[in-house]
Order: C-alpha cells, then sequence, then structure tokens
C-alpha cells in the first residue's frame, strides 16, 4: 500500500502552477494525435455508429466515449486558458455553466428558443434531459470563436462593438455546421422540421434539417455567453497567451476536422464550406501549421 501511496503522490501535483505545467506538456508533445488523430476516430466511430447496423450496441453512440473523446479535444484549449484564468475568470465560467445548462433546460422542455427538438443519443450522462457534460459541449465554442477573433481582428478587437459582433457571429457559423452534422448523426432531431410543421414551411424544410429558429436562439444565448466571457476574462492577457501558446487553438482546429469530415459524409454541402471557411481562418492565423500535421 505504501508504494501505491508514494506512486500516487509522485504523481499528483504539487499545485495548480505544477498541473497546469504538466498539462502544457502534455498537450504539446501530443498535438497531432489530440488535434488530428482523435477527430478523424471520431469521425469513423461516429458514422459507423449511425450507417452500420452491425456496430455492437456497447460501441454505438457510447455517450461515455463520447463525451471522453470531446474532453481529449479540448485539453489544448484548458490548458491555453487556464494559466490565466483568475478568480473573476472562474466565476465567469461559473456563471456560463449554469446558463449553458438553464437554456437547455428550457429549450429541450418548452422548445424556446432554439425550436421543439429531443435528443436521440445521449452524449453522457444526463439529467432532467439535458446532458451533464453540457458545458463540455457548449463553452469551448465561444471560448474558441473569442480567441480567433482576437487574433484576427487585431486592433480592431479593442472596440467593443466589433470584438463582440464578430465573436457572436463565429459562434453562429459554427454552429451552422454543427447542428446539420449533428441531426444527421442522430444525436438530435428538431420536432418541426421532423413533422414538416408550419415553421418547417416556413424555412423550405430547415436548414439541412435544422428549423431557421435555432440560429435565432443560437444569436440570442451567444450573445449572452460572449458578453459574460468578456467581462470574465482579462483580454490583455489572452493576447498575451495566444503569443506564447502555439496549440491555444488546437480544439477548433478538431472541431473543424470533426464535423467539416461528418457533413462532408452525409452531402452537406453548405456546413462543410463553412467548416473549411473556418479552417482557412485558423490557417490565416497561423494556427494551422506544419507543426501540428506533422506526425
Amino acid at each position: 500500500m505504501s508504494t501505491v501511496a508514494s506512486t500516487v503522490r509522485e504523481w499528483w501535483p504539487d499545485d495548480r502552477r505544477d498541473a497546469e505545467t504538466r498539462l502544457e506538456a502534455l498537450v504539446r508533445g501530443n498535438r497531432f494525435t489530440i488535434s488530428v488523430v482523435f477527430p478523424l476516430i471520431g469521425i469513423v466511430l461516429l458514422l459507423a455508429s449511425a450507417t452500420v447496423p452491425a456496430v455492437p450496441d456497447w460501441l454505438a453512440f457510447n455517450g461515455t466515449l463520447v463525451l471522453l473523446g470531446t474532453l481529449v479535444m479540448r485539453s489544448p484549449l484548458i490548458a491555453a486558458v487556464a494559466p490565466v484564468a483568475d478568480r473573476r475568470a472562474l466565476a465567469g465560467v461559473g456563471l456560463l455553466t449554469l446558463y449553458a445548462y438553464g437554456i437547455e433546460y428550457v429549450g429541450v422542455h418548452t422548445g424556446w428558443p432554439y425550436g421543439a427538438f429531443e435528443y436521440g443519443v445521449a452524449l453522457g450522462p444526463m439529467a432532467a434531459g439535458v446532458p451533464l457534460g453540457l458545458p463540455v459541449f457548449f463553452l469551448p465554442l465561444v471560448a474558441n470563436a473569442y480567441l480567433l477573433c482576437l487574433l484576427l481582428l487585431g486592433d480592431r478587437a479593442e472596440h467593443a462593438a466589433t470584438r463582440l459582433g464578430a465573436v457572436v457571429a463565429l459562434v453562429l457559423l459554427m454552429d451552422v455546421v454543427l447542428d446539420p452534422g449533428a441531426v444527421a448523426l442522430g444525436f438530435w432531431s428538431y420536432d418541426d422540421v421532423a413533422r414538416g410543421g408550419a415553421l418547417a414551411a416556413l424555412s423550405g424544410g430547415g436548414f439541412y434539417g435544422v428549423p431557421l429558429s435555432n440560429f435565432g436562439g443560437w444569436i440570442l444565448s451567444a450573445t449572452v455567453a460572449v458578453a459574460t466571457f468578456d467581462a470574465a476574462f482579462d483580454r490583455a492577457a489572452l493576447r498575451r497567451r495566444l503569443a506564447d501558446c502555439e496549440f491555444a487553438l488546437d480544439d477548433m482546429v478538431s472541431f473543424v476536422i470533426l464535423w467539416g469530415g461528418v457533413n462532408a459524409a452525409f452531402g452537406n454541402a453548405v456546413p462543410a464550406l463553412v467548416a473549411a471557411l473556418i479552417g482557412y481562418w485558423l490557417v490565416r492565423a497561423n494556427r494551422f501549421d506544419a507543426s501540428l500535421l506533422r506526425p
């Protein structure tokens, strides 16, 4: 027992700074695996789960695997942001977590603001119809969009309306990629589109199975989330961190590969092209570099 205890003590970080240093080294040493290999494996497993009847039940859309895989792909973002997350930032993340749960609960049970929908796949443990891992899926969309806009806008990001407007627009574009791919996989479905109701008729059958109301809801939810993130984090500290952390947007690289690939496989041309556009912006920001693509 003493040997086990000593091993645990040796492995366990001494403090927060030690934990951040270890995580950063782990991410930096495994960029290709985390940001390219994991999403490629994700594409194969998700497509097989959706289209191949022979995939065993324990593997098809395994919620635990989905959540763990997502956490691995989020690790570069966590490692990048953690050193600049002071008490105010942590409080903001806490508020955003509560907000994510709250608006999703309202959405699931009332259909507002996204449109009536229901989950077809349990994305990990669920409570009251909402995935407990929801913040892992939602909050990084906001953080990634914010960081990329800081890089692309440069000095223009100092203008609040320009900065916030650009980030909200980018979050919306990310949902243009995410939602059609998730609907095609069967992660969730929208009642009005599935039934061909009035909203579906209004939106021409929906945008690849997604009603227009969903994107209106995302404008609302993204605006609140982006404003909260902006108020919580020190923008100057984030800029300094972006300057010396080459992997800060590797999670967005994973997003482009995974959801761009899923949409391409299902023939969702517009979402796939939007994913490619986001990939182009990552290249422009020098965040989709040769070191990442080299195993």
